[in-house]
This record gives C-alpha cells, structure tokens and sequence, in this order.
C-alpha cells in the first residue's frame, strides 16, 4: 500500500518530478515530462505496478511480515454504503487538526527503528536519516536542473555512524504500471528497456533479478557514500553520459541557492512563503514557462471515491493570482515566463480558448481510465487526461486578461500583438459573457450563470477600460458600458439579499467560496456591505472543521448527487481556506484572518507541502499533491497579512499610463 499522501515528498528538476514515501520508496515518476507515463506507479497502486525503495533492510522485513506491500500503511477509505467517520481519526476529537510530524521530528517505522527527513535548507534537496540499533544512514534524494541533459534521479546513501545493512528494491514498470520492461546489464549498468522508454540505472551495488524485480541488501559503514544514478532516454538512444552522483549533488544545491537568494520577501511567513515558491518552481516546466497544477494524477478528492482527476497540465483559472505571486516576491523571470506561456496557448480563435493546456500550450488532452490501476486507497478510476478540457468556462478570459493586464502594468516585456490578442478575446467576450458555462470548478453537470464567471467578465472589461485610460488604443465607452450592465446583473440576480449573501449562480440557494474573491478583483470595495455579509454567511455556511468547502455537497451515504453533478463529498479545498483568510484580512478581521492562516500553515506536511484539500473527517490531505492552487494563494495570504508591497498585485492601481516603450499597441 502506499503511504497517505502527506507522506511524500517531492523532488524534480522543472520538467518532471517524483515523489517519495516516508519510508524510502519512490512511488512516482513520470518522464521525460511531468505528464509522460508513469514508470514508477505503485502510488495509484501497490508494488507491482512499479516503485524503487532504499531503507534498512530491518524496514523491509518489517514490512514483508505485515502483508508484503511498501510503505506505512493507511486509514482505509470508506467503501461504497459504508458510513464515513463523523470524527477525525486523528488530532483533536472533533477539531479535524492533524497530528502531522514537524519538521526534523523523528518517526518510528518499526520496532527500534525512526526516521527523520528535511529538505536541505532551501532546495529541493531531500534528506532522509534512518536511526536503527546498529548504526545511522542518510538518504539523499534529488533531480539535478537538465541544463540539456536526459533526467536523471540521484539516490545517495551515506553512513553517518557505526554499520546499517540497507535494501534496495527496484522494480520498474512502463505505462503507469502496465508495461514489465526487459532488463539486462549494459555498459556497467543495469538497462531497464520497453517501447520508447529505457531507464539506465548506475551503482556499484551488484542487484540481483527476483520476481520481476531487481534486489540487493548491501552494508554501509560510517564516512561511506553508495551512489545510485537512475537516468532516462528513448530506447533507440545510446547510454547517456555518466553523473557523478556527489558533483551533481553540489551543482544542485548551488542552483538552489541561487535561486532562492533572489527573493525579495523576508517577513514573518518566510519559510513557508520560500517552501511555497520552492515547490512552485518545481512545477514549473522550464522549457515553456507553464506551471502543471500538481506533480500527480487521481489522487481522490473523496477516499474511496469517483472525485479523481489528472492535474499535471496549466489552468488558466491561477494565472493571476500565479503572476503575482511570482512578481510580488522578486521572480520577474519567472513571471515573464509564464505569461509568455499564456499568450501563446490562447492564441488563434478567441472562441477556442481553453480551461487548461498542455505543458507545452498541447490543446488535446483526452481522458481515459487506466483500469488495471486500482487507484489510491481503492479509489477508481484513475483519469489519465481531462475530459473538463471541453467545458466553456468564460471566468478564463477575465482571467487572461487580468494576468495580461498586470503583467503590462509592472513592465514586463512583451510583443506588440498582445494588445490584438486582448482586443480579440475582448469581442469574443462581449458576444458570449450573458451565456451560462460551467464555472471555475468545472462541474460535471448543467450549465449555469455562476456569479464568478459574470465577476470575472466583469474583470476582463473593467481591466480593458484602464488600458484605454493609460494609452491603449480601444472603444472604451462601449467596454464601460458592458462592463457597468454585467456588474448591475450581477448585483441584481446574484445577490440574494434575505441570506445576506453573493449565490453560486442566478436563481441558486447555494453559496460558493469563489465569491469571496470579489473584492479581491476590485467588483465591490472590502468595506461594502455585501461583501462583509458574503464573507460572514461563507464562514456560517461553508466551514467544516474550520476549514472552507468549495460549495455544499449532498450529504455523505445520501446517494445523491451534489450540485457539481457528482456523487459522494470531498475535503476541504484548500485555496478556498487561504482566499477566506485574505478576505478577512481585507475587511479589517486582521485576527481573525492570521489565526486561519497559521491554522492552515500547521496543515503541510513536515516540509511544507499542502495537496489539494485537506479532510477534516479522517485529519488527512486528500486530492492531488503538491497543489500549485494551494501554494500560491499561500504565498498571497502571507504577503497580504505582512504587508508586503502590494505594487505588483492585481488590486494594485494597475496599468500604468506610459506603456509605449515596449511597442504594445
């Protein structure tokens, strides 16, 4: 079994990434690409669909007398008709807080046997201490930046004191599991080939096969060092070049530092401000500039549930709120990067415009099911792809047009089509905004008027009468004149005044946490009446061990469907939690804003990682990990509460009057 999914860690080198259990064991790893299939695969599965661990051999004949599985073992999802637990079953009866470990606090896997891990500093740099009764080792763990090269993942094991007797088991399956490759020795290593895919693994531990698998237990003294370089390249290639394990090491942690030295936020939040920009980094594919909204695939928003969906691709619903981050914090590159990105997957037909692209801008991303997956914790059908591709959700181009607008307003570069483009998406817009879509969370159901997607319509206008103010060339009165008659709508249809509170769409009883982002973008100021009153009825209607949902879902064991059009319930999502927090701290609840948003900091795992939601019934993350939409409203919430400069964000007084010098017209 795996293990929960706060156990793992992450690890990449910007264009692909793994993650590693608690105990040692890779259950993830996609290359060439963050979406290319799996060869590591037991996270959505157990053992057999592949995984690659190193721990002390006393670890591995604990686990072997259990049921013969890896990994720490799971609270298990509650099965279809079986009732759901009312209680957390862990931390504080009732509270649904974790009891998750802090960092550097020792674990105990088995009998006399604990483990400690941290990241190196600030890197991405994954350190894992084993302490057993014969001696302690350390397990290093990273992805050196390509810099050109094949992916290579580098496992270094290092005696620290007295004689550890560690194993290795390594069992590689292509295609997400299905696919046993032909491995035999090459060049003095171990060639693990299928298809278009090969994996060349270089030790000088001699593994030996068994059961479709590769194994060896070796002993590691104090002051020794036992590299593993695994490395990846298309099957009719060559050998890659050799990496030396302990130079690569060094060049990684050099990159690191550079890196995170040029962060310009150094206020109270900044660990988790830093782990935060770290891991969205990580999720960034260099290449291109995209940002994939998390490392995995259906990993369930429900335990046991159908709530499982690929993410490793680039929504355009973050793409503001991303921009800003990255600007706000120093990382112009960054930031230029991927709104280079945007502009280039919406390009072409205004109409076209799509929820989320490729990491590469690809605009085909079918969804099917690989059924021979069981999925985490039972939990079917693992979704490779995403169908929600297809779905019209017109908030998108109030979103690209937003992060468009702000990236011109703090200078960064950009061509002289990228106003065409916002004039082109803009007359889309005016043609279509008063017809119902699927809203940002991509429900699986009719279409609706959602109040965000109106909000965000207005967003798109408001942004293009600025541009106009400041020297953009447009028909501004005719934008204005849209821009005020979406906004009267939606004070009209989408307020309902006797709950006190903006509705989830026209006509609806149910809120939506998406609407606490309306002062955010500027629709209504903070202090307006109907704000406050929105925020204070999403707080009595939407939290759940103090936690925000996304919207109410039908109750657990009713078999009915929620309003997304999906049976069964889901955790608390996470950005949700973080934009409450920044609404609060917008309508003076300064208090009440910063206890929510260090109640949500104590959520991460031991080295700083959120997934997609966070369970209050079981005390568990739940839902796709790491989640870009949780650290990046993380980062949001921490400059707002400190008072970072707020120049570079979107309710700044954007769009400057001079913006000729970089030739946009």
């Amino acid at each position: 079994m795996p293990g929960m999914i706060e156990d793992y860690a992450l690890i990449g080198d910007m264009q692909s990434a793994a993650l590693i259990s608690r105990d040692g064991s890779v259950d993830w790893l996609c290359v060439p690409r963050f979406d290319s299939p799996a060869c590591f695969a037991a996270l959505l599965g157990d053992d057999r669909h592949g995984h690659w661990s190193l721990a002390p051999a006393a670890v591995a004949e604990a686990v072997d007398n259990v049921d013969g599985s890896s990994g720490p073992k799971t609270s298990p999802a509650p099965q279809p008709g079986q009732s759901e637990p009312s209680e957390p079953q862990s931390g504080k009866p009732g509270s649904g807080q974790p009891q998750l470990p802090r960092p550097g606090q020792p674990q105990t896997i088995c009998e006399g046997i604990e483990v400690t891990r941290r990241y190196r500093g600030d890197t991405l740099i994954l350190e894992t201490e084993w302490h057993t009764p014969s001696g302690d080792i350390r397990v290093t763990d990273f992805m050196p930046p390509r810099d050109g090269q094949p992916p290579v993942l580098v496992r270094i094991v290092e005696g620290l004191s007295g004689s550890v007797d560690v194993s290795c088991v390594y069992r590689v399956r292509f295609g997400y599991g299905q696919v046993t490759p032909w491995v035999r020795r090459a060049d003095s290593c171990l060639l693990a080939v299928a298809g278009p895919d090969s994996l060349w693994l270089d030790t000088p531990v001699t593994l030996t096969g068994r059961s479709f698998a590769h194994e060896a237990t070796f002993t590691v003294r104090a002051g020794e060092r036992v590299p593993f370089v695994l490395a990846w390249v298309p099957s009719h290639e060559s050998a890659p070049d050799r990496c030396d394990a302990l130079q690569a090491a060094e060049a990684t942690q050099r990159y690191w530092d550079e890196w995170v030295s040029r962060c310009t936020y150094h206020g109270t939040y900044r660990e988790a401000v830093v782990r935060s920009l770290i891991t969205l980094k990580a999720l960034t594919f260099q290449p291109t500039g995209g940002i994939v909204a998390a490392a995995t695939t259906s990993l369930p928003e429900d335990l046991g549930g159908v709530r499982n969906w690929d993410y490793r691709y680039c929504w355009l619903r973050d793409a503001t709120i991303t921009l800003e981050a990255l600007l706000r914090t120093g990382y112009t590159g960054e930031a230029s990067a991927w709104r280079a990105w945007l502009a280039r997957a919406v390009a072409g037909d205004p109409g076209a415009v799509q929820i989320m692209y490729g990491v590469a801008g690809e605009r085909r991303l079918e969804e099917w099911e690989a059924d021979w997956l069981p999925g985490y914790e039972n939990s079917a059908p693992v979704r490779i792809g995403n169908a929600a591709v297809n779905q019209r959700q017109l908030d998108v181009y109030g979103e690209v047009i937003d992060a468009l607008s702000l990236g011109r307003a703090t200078g960064l570069g950009v061509d002289r089509h990228a106003w065409s483009l916002q004039r082109a998406l803009l007359l889309f817009l005016e043609k279509h905004w008063d017809e119902p879509d699927e809203g940002i969370w991509e429900v699986r159901g009719p279409r609706q008027h959602f109040v965000h997607s109106k909000v965000m319509a207005w967003v798109a206008f408001d942004r293009a009468v600025t541009a106009v103010k400041n020297g953009m060339d447009g028909p501004a009165g005719r934008w204005q004149g849209i821009r005020d008659q979406i906004h009267r709508e939606v004070c009209e249809k989408g307020y309902d005044a006797q709950r006190g509170a903006f509705m989830q769409y026209y006509g609806s009883s149910q809120l939506d946490a998406a609407v606490l982002l309306i002062p955010e973008v500027g629709f209504l100021p903070p202090d307006d009446p109907r704000v406050v009153s929105t925020v204070r009825a999403v707080q009595r209607e939407l939290m759940s061990g103090g936690l925000v949902r996304r919207y109410q879902l039908a109750a657990a064991g009713s078999g009915q469907q929620g309003p997304d059009g999906l049976p069964g319930s889901e955790g608390a999502f996470l950005a949700c939690s973080f934009w409450l927090a920044n609404a609060l701290q917008m309508i003076g609840q300064d208090d009440e804003a910063t206890e929510l948003f260090e109640r949500l900091l104590s959520l991460r795992n031991d080295l700083g990682l959120l997934s997609e939601e966070y369970d209050p019934r079981y005390g568990r993350q739940v839902g796709n990990t790491p989640q870009a939409f949780s650290h990046v409203p993380l980062i949001q919430a921490a400059l707002n509460l400190d008072r970072h400069p707020g120049a570079h964000s979107r309710t700044a007084d954007a769009d400057p009057p001079t913006v000729s010098r970089h030739g946009e017209r």
